[in-house]
């Protein structure tokens, strides 16, 4: 599949729709015009590509809204070179926007179909994660801990202290907290026991799956 001069210009509309909705913030504006979110959908979904909607992926999970994509991104305050970890790779979309954004991303996915299919798809883009994980979310990945921000793209019931513990003084987390409904909650590490926490409104996410093995 190509990235033509339609698909760009369609992103642009995307951009400015993004941008009505209060995303500010130049950086994130200017990855979600650059990453072909198109090819990251199944190909009955492509004349919906950029449109601010959720879509679905295969093994029963979605693409998220741009909108959202772009809400959490704007969250993380994400400077070049920061080390990031993912939650849920799931098509790899919100990992190419971090890409894009100059981060070191480690992405972790639950499904073992998604995880093949990114590890193989990103790179033929262009955008080169530092690490994809096959396995539990709600562990993290204290090998490579800490981290300057952490993402979750899917709805945590609770907010795992795996990832808490895992995150740098001053580092961001942002997560969807809830079960049917989540809220989208910032925390900001002050020091080794205290995080400052920010309730940000309602959003749905698939859940988030712990491995109970």
């Amino acid at each position: 599949m190509k990235d033509t001069f339609k698909h760009k210009g369609l992103r642009q509309q995307l951009v400015n729709v993004i941008k009505a909705k209060g995303i500010t913030d130049k950086d994130v504006l200017k990855a979600i015009g650059k990453v072909p979110r198109h090819l990251f959908m199944d190909s009955g979904f492509l004349d919906h590509a950029y449109q601010d909607k959720p879509f679905p992926i295969v093994a029963d999970q979605t693409i998220s809204q741009p909108y959202t994509v772009a809400f959490q991104t704007e969250l993380l305050q994400i400077k070049k070179g920061d080390k990031v970890l993912e939650i849920g790779t799931g098509s790899g979309y919100q990992a190419a926007i971090l890409c894009e954004l100059g981060a070191k991303v480690y992405s972790i996915e639950r499904q073992l179909e998604l995880f093949k299919k990114a590890n193989i798809f990103l790179p033929k883009l262009g955008y080169k994660p530092k690490k994809l994980i096959f396995g539990d979310g709600y562990k993290g990945l204290k090998d490579e801990a800490p981290f300057d921000s952490i993402i979750v793209t899917a709805g945590a019931p609770f907010v795992p202290k795996a990832l808490m513990s895992q995150l740098k003084i001053g580092g961001r987390l942002v997560i969807p907290v809830g079960n049917d409904v989540q809220i989208m909650t910032l925390f900001i590490r002050k020091d080794i026991k205290e995080f400052e926490k920010h309730e940000l409104g309602e959003f749905r996410f698939v859940p988030l799956l712990e491995d109970k093995n």
